[in-house]
């Protein structure tokens, strides 16, 4: 009998384009993409984000996926089916331990989503645009806290169900949704008054805009929003059946991931637009954006509480589906290396996720004062994980795809279903030049941004 006969898998390309949709389309889509696109140049960074979609995206998801395929197993062993070098074992690792650090802190936002989803259903749509409201939450230790653990056990029981049973019913279920939610608060927000200004800059281009860190910040934009690196593809494409096409299903997720993007940029940038009087740097960065400026505007704008409701709904789906990916692929992990059972797997993870998670929920209260290089716990492991690692593992994941493995074998898994490998060149083009390229520009620009050598 196949040692791969007893892994879990997906009931068929459906399963794995809304679990990798779902995976992509999280926090950094809702909160990062449009505050970026209003930053960087509106539609003209949109036009490069799309660019470089269809281009390194497309590339490195269907690198990972075929890998993931191929070896049956999560990062770690993936890597180690290829050779027992000490550098292919560090990149499977580095590959591993991405989720099992984003997770712990990604919980603590999706707990500040359950408070504020929480306070929108009980009518509170003023308190929680008043200001100091969201630092007083944050600074209160107890109550970041509580949300933050009723965040992680809704992951985690997901993932205790299983692949089928868990990830892909979820996913199935909380994606269409979350397609429907965006397009009806998306129509809400461009018919406000003023909120046609929003709709112009972001998808007229304006090559007057146009700038080299518009390049570079689409291009971490793009790591975030299709979960490249984070060792998800790797793991969720060795649940992938044989007959499922590589090539349609990253397609699939591409396009999904894009229009959630633009749909997420039509909802934020045209109300923030009308709220502000056309004031594009309104729209801040993270946290202030969703859980300060967001509030104020629904508090100013009719129906405001039922828009609130909708739109912590939605964001609260998304953050779940990227939850549930990131947890499956540290629970994978865990089962291959460790051989351990599902359910030993995801109470070890579990335990890791609120040891962790707690240092950032407590960070801006009781632990205000611990800082590590300057941080706070939670923009510390944001910073390690998508500034220094994330690029580090996709630099890994290209040398190995193109040196070790080869083209030709991701080729022949590729075409395994019967389908044609369409995109060849292109892929074969950009696993071995252009994303190493791009990664080390994202690794060092990233660094100088953040220690303030440079401004971004």
């Amino acid at each position: 009998m196949d040692q791969h006969d007893n892994r879990s898998s997906f009931s068929g390309k459906i399963g794995f384009v809304l679990s990798a949709a779902g995976a992509s389309v999280g926090l950094g889509n809702i909160w990062r993409f449009p505050y970026l696109a209003a930053k960087y140049g509106g539609a003209i960074f949109l036009v490069v984000y799309i660019i470089l979609a269809l281009t390194f995206g497309y590339t490195m998801i269907v690198a990972e996926t075929s890998l993931g395929r191929m070896t049956k197993k999560s990062p770690v062993g993936a890597y180690g089916s290829f050779g027992n070098s000490k550098l292919l074992s560090a990149g499977g690792w580095i590959n591993a331990i991405i989720p099992i650090l984003i997770v712990p802190y990604y919980s603590v936002i999706g707990g500040w989503v359950v408070k504020y989803l929480v306070e929108y259903v009980t009518g509170h749509t003023q308190l929680v645009a008043a200001d100091g409201y969201f630092s007083e939450f944050i600074s209160n230790g107890l109550s970041p806290e509580i949300c933050f653990i009723i965040f992680a056990v809704m992951a985690l029981a997901i993932i205790y169900a299983g692949v089928e049973n868990g990830i892909e019913r979820v996913s199935k279920f909380m994606m269409p949704i979350l397609v429907v939610l965006s397009v009806v608060i998306a129509v809400y927000s461009v018919t406000r008054p003023g909120a046609l200004a929003g709709v112009k800059y972001f998808l007229v281009p304006n090559l007057s805009h146009f700038s080299w860190m518009t390049v570079v910040t689409a291009m971490g934009q793009m790591f975030y929003s299709l979960s490249i690196a984070m060792g998800i593809l790797v793991t969720f494409g060795s649940y992938m059946k044989k007959e499922t096409a590589i090539e349609a299903a990253t397609e699939h997720v591409e396009i999904f991931d894009t229009a959630i993007a633009m749909m997420a940029g039509l909802m934020i940038i045209p109300a923030v637009f009308a709220f502000s009087g056309g004031d594009a740097d309104t729209l801040q960065a993270g946290p202030s954006l969703m859980f300060i400026t967001i509030p104020k505007v629904f508090a100013s704008m009719g129906f405001g509480t039922i828009t609130g409701v909708l739109f912590f709904v939605l964001v609260l789906f998304a953050a779940l589906t990227s939850s549930i990916a990131l947890t499956e692929s540290a629970v994978s992990t865990f089962e291959d290396q460790f051989k351990w059972s599902r359910k030993k797997s995801t109470t070890v993870i579990g335990v890791i996720i609120i040891a962790l998670g707690s240092l950032s929920a407590l960070g801006y209260g009781p632990l205000a004062n611990v800082t590590i290089i300057g941080m706070q716990f939670l923009d510390f492991f944001d910073f390690i994980t998508n500034t220094v690692m994330m690029p580090i593992a996709a630099i890994a994941t290209c040398i190995l795809v193109s040196r070790v493995i080869g083209v030709d074998r991701i080729a022949e898994e590729v075409t395994q279903c019967g389908e044609p490998f369409r995109r060849k060149k292109i892929f074969c083009f950009m696993i071995k030049y252009m994303c190493p390229i791009f990664a080390v520009i994202i690794l060092i620009s990233s660094i100088a941004n953040a220690f303030g050598w440079i401004s971004m």
